[in-house]
């Protein structure tokens, strides 16, 4: 195989279709060439080697069996493999986190941890006002793909069509999604991110 396997999308798309029609050697090779860059991923998410390997394993499982419902038209392979990977490590962190303290999931590692740095300077915590700590607070109580939907529509400032498609999610469901996490956030903040 071609070492630049993992950056072609028609090439992957093509080993998903076959994975889709249960070809072990089409998903073995979609394995290879893109396992490094997944387990890389679900490694920045997870800061743990035995955790990020639990995620790509779960990950992987779900593309097994879910490769008959990647849209090529919807996504690109890898961003849609990403997405699987990603959500598995954020079940799997939501599970350690909740497991080891009973607390919500941060909703973005280098703000929490920014927030709970008491060694950061002056600089450091005017950037990060209490308004800011309060957001970060009840985005992190939102279940983590209505969590993503929301970071990219208002973080990123993408369209509803655009989250769907990043996504791989029908539009309505995001616009769904959207609606009900920001009554969520609405009322976490009116109670100063403490709800």
């Amino acid at each position: 195989m071609p070492d630049d396997l993992h950056t072609d999308p028609s090439k992957l798309g093509a080993l998903l279709m076959a994975t889709a029609g249960r070809d072990a050697h089409a998903f073995r090779a979609l394995y290879d060439a893109t396992s490094a860059k997944l387990f890389g991923y679900a490694l920045r998410i997870l800061r743990k080697r035995e955790l990020a390997e639990e995620a790509l394993q779960e990950g992987f499982v779900s593309i097994w069996h879910g490769a008959a419902g990647y849209h090529g038209h919807l996504a690109a392979p890898m961003t849609w493999m990403t997405t699987v990977v990603r959500n598995k490590a954020l079940d799997i962190l939501r599970r350690s986190v909740a497991a080891a303290d009973g607390d919500a999931v941060p909703f973005d590692g280098d703000i929490m941890d920014a927030m709970q740095d008491s060694t950061s300077g002056p600089d450091g915590q005017l950037q990060l006002s209490s308004d800011a700590q309060a957001l970060a607070r009840c985005m992190a109580r939102l279940e983590g793909l209505h969590r993503q939907a929301v970071g990219l529509a208002f973080f990123h400032d993408l369209s509803h069509g655009e989250v769907a498609k990043q996504l791989a999610l029908p539009v309505g469901t995001v616009k769904t999604w959207i609606r009900r996490s920001l009554e969520k956030l609405k009322a976490c903040l009116a109670h100063g991110g403490l709800r």
